[in-house]
């Protein structure tokens, strides 16, 4: 693993949609084996240039999810690497039994894209908005869960997803992400990537609450409060050896994800701290609600995931820690 932080963190200047596809062509230019499935959906997730690459190579299943999950894997037993895209509330909720039994019981190979995570599905609304997808898809046996920060992240991870065999869930954010990383960076998936260090307390965030802990870490600097921030970005398998590591250096615990704090990274987290170094732990995140329409920044406000409300959290695990 080879980090360079970028020097801004500030919106990129390229779609998260667009940086997939074209790493997607890149990678079947080169291994005959990968194919592209979606749900009626290729337009959103900008695939359109991969069918006029691969026309043979690329099937359009219509609004059967499930459906598409079962051909992915069918596909998979014929020796190809099926990417099945869908939006995430429709890649794990619609899909839950087809990605458990015809893929992951099946012992397939198999890379489920859910887009448009959180609140990221801002005016799709409630329905669109996979606030419970990580937590379903951490049931499956041997699955392995990634959420790419930004662009540098998603081009050297998708790389790296195409020769292990098994199956994959990957959580995308369309739109422009927050640039964490420059271009070379390198990174090594079930590997969590500290992106501060600090003595009083730890931050692990995945998402766009990545760049949030980042604000927060500053705003607490301003504080006396010295903050690590780490970047969870494999759900699962969750780096265990990062969150003793930081939970015995500080003594103090926080995540922050774009997911229910129920079954997610601070559900992950709080898992590993219990069974082997309990300490106080507060979680940022949506806490038990349905999602609703509204811009990403209102959503943000409303479901207390902001840089602010991860600093409240900070005050309070710290006041738990002394």
């Amino acid at each position: 693993m080879s980090v360079v932080l970028a020097k801004n963190h500030v919106p990129e200047d390229q779609l998260m949609r667009d940086v997939y596809c074209r790493t997607l062509i890149d990678l079947a230019r080169q291994d005959s084996r990968i194919v592209v499935l979606d749900a009626d959906l290729m337009k959103s997730i900008g695939t359109i240039p991969f069918q006029e690459a691969f026309p043979d190579r690329t099937f359009n299943c219509g609004v059967q999810e499930a459906n598409m999950i079962g051909i992915a894997a069918g596909l998979s037993a014929t020796g190809k690497i099926p990417f099945a895209h869908s939006f995430g509330t429709f890649a794990t909720r619609r899909c839950f039994d087809q990605a458990f039994l015809s893929a992951a019981y099946a012992r397939l190979n198999v890379r489920i894209v859910g887009s448009d995570p959180g609140i990221t599905a801002a005016f799709n609304g409630g329905t669109h908005m996979p606030l419970e997808d990580m937590g379903i898809m951490r049931h499956i046996p041997g699955i392995t869960i990634i959420e790419p920060v930004d662009s540098a992240m998603l081009q050297y991870v998708l790389k790296e997803t195409v020769n292990p065999y098994g199956i994959y869930y990957i959580r995308l954010l369309r739109r422009n992400a927050v640039k964490i990383y420059d271009e070379g960076s390198s990174f090594e998936i079930g590997k969590a990537v500290p992106l501060r260090e600090g003595n009083d307390v730890a931050i692990f965030a995945t998402g766009i609450m990545v760049a949030e802990a980042l604000q927060a870490a500053e705003m607490l600097a301003g504080e006396g409060i010295s903050a690590a921030v780490i970047n969870v970005f494999t759900l699962k398998p969750i780096d265990r050896e990062a969150i003793i590591h930081y939970a015995e250096k500080t003594g103090a615990v926080v995540t922050a994800e774009n997911h229910n704090i129920i079954g997610g990274l601070g559900s992950a987290v709080a898992e590993v701290l219990a069974e082997h170094l309990p300490t106080p732990l507060e979680r940022v995140g949506c806490r038990d609600h349905f999602g609703e329409v509204g811009p990403v920044e209102y959503l943000k406000q409303k479901f207390q995931m902001t840089a602010a409300d991860i600093c409240k959290s900070v005050h309070l695990v710290l006041q738990r820690k002394s």
